[in-house]
């Protein structure tokens, strides 16, 4: 890769790149999804163990 002088940051601290270079990761995989499934089967599981202890 070419390294183009306007990408140098103004403090000479590195490479600036852009957004679609810098990310590392694959995008759009259904990340959001497991987060929320997760989230609800958490908070399904604490009102579960909640009202089994309130016995």
């Amino acid at each position: 890769m070419a390294v183009n002088p306007e990408m140098h940051t103004r403090d000479g601290s590195g490479t600036e790149l852009p957004t679609t270079e810098a990310r590392q990761g694959v995008t759009g995989t259904g990340t959001r999804y497991v987060l929320h499934i997760s989230l609800a089967l958490v908070v399904v599981a604490f009102a579960v163990i909640y009202f089994v202890m309130m016995r």
